[in-house]
């Protein structure tokens, strides 16, 4: 930290988080746009990736000689994380806990859009139709939730309060986990998918879990089944994906993260009635501003005072640990 007060950095893109006057009576605040990173990071203790989707941090890195603290107002840092900064001894935290219940709320929205078919309901009030059909209950359905942190954990609680049967899918296998009841390591989830209704994609982006559901997992899912992912677009591999719900491999999907974003007006995705699209919203869910806003000003006030910071990203890890 500066001798003096800590020069922070603030990364943005449009508005600014709305905590700032509270920080700037502790700290010399400088507010940039990427193209101007390079020229405000040297000197600074403490940068704030308010504009958390933004990979400017790599291109400026020869330029943090003072740079102790990242924070990021976002769940994955799959975005910031490069080989310097691995090395390096500054400390990564992110936003974990802001977007837990926003996100288990949109899955088990998507589950009960699909299972209830409520777009093909859509479709038929649009076009005028009475057409009476048989819907889907959620009751004993299976959901195998690829992630087991916190996020993945809300979700799970919140599925079986709705009486749907959970297992899990994380780095390594165990029994009688509290949330999931049994985690299935990776490495074996084209073997256990094929028993689940559902197949929800929550886990970080890492090198272990890019491209996770290729053309084999998504081949031993059930016909009936339905995959949601609210992690990143590059846990499944889009081209198979696209694949197998216009044959019928898979009867639907819920999407909600694309590998690249906004998804391309070329995709098929777009043009398959067994698909939900949203643009990447599954945790904005009112106030997530000020929430992000108030974690990052907890977190400052800590790092001011040499306090224990809260989530700690393990930088090869990719993500903060424990459940």
């Amino acid at each position: 930290m500066s001798a003096a007060r800590p020069v922070l950095v603030v990364l943005y893109k449009d508005d600014l988080p709305d905590c700032m006057p509270l920080i700037e009576a502790a700290a010399e605040v400088r507010y940039v746009r990427a193209a101007e990173l390079a020229t405000a990071i040297p000197g600074a203790d403490a940068l704030l990736l308010w504009d958390f989707f933004s990979s400017a941090v790599e291109d400026v890195w020869a330029h943090a000689d003072s740079l102790r603290w990242i924070h990021v107002a976002a769940a994955g840092v799959d975005k910031l994380l490069f080989d310097g900064l691995r090395q390096s001894g500054v400390v990564v935290t992110n936003s974990r806990g802001i977007f837990d219940r926003p996100i288990a709320e949109f899955v088990l929205g998507g589950i009960l859009a699909m299972a209830k078919d409520l777009p093909g309901s859509l479709r038929r009030q649009r076009d005028g139709v009475w057409e009476h059909r048989e819907t889907d209950r959620i009751d004993n359905a299976n959901a195998l939730i690829v992630g087991t942190g916190s996020i993945g954990r809300e979700t799970a609680r919140l599925l079986r309060a709705v009486g749907m049967r959970i297992e899990g899918v994380g780095r390594t296998a165990r029994t009688n986990d509290a949330d999931f009841g049994t985690v299935h390591a990776s490495a074996d989830i084209e073997s256990v998918v094929g028993e689940h209704d559902y197949v929800v994609l929550i886990a970080p982006l890492t090198d272990a879990t890019r491209g996770l559901v290729d053309a084999s997992v998504l081949a031993a899912m059930k016909p009936s089944a339905r995959l949601i992912n609210v992690g990143r677009g590059e846990l499944v591999h889009e081209g198979a994906l696209a694949d197998a719900l216009s044959q019928g491999v898979i009867a639907g999907a819920a999407l909600d993260v694309f590998s690249t974003e906004p998804l391309p007006a070329t995709s098929p995705l777009w043009r398959l009635e067994n698909v939900l699209i949203s643009a990447h919203l599954s945790g904005d869910a009112a106030g997530w501003l000020e929430r992000l806003s108030a974690l990052f000003a907890d977190n400052f006030g800590r790092y001011t005072a040499g306090a224990e910071l809260l989530n700690v990203v393990d930088k090869e890890l990719g993500f903060v640990p424990g459940g």
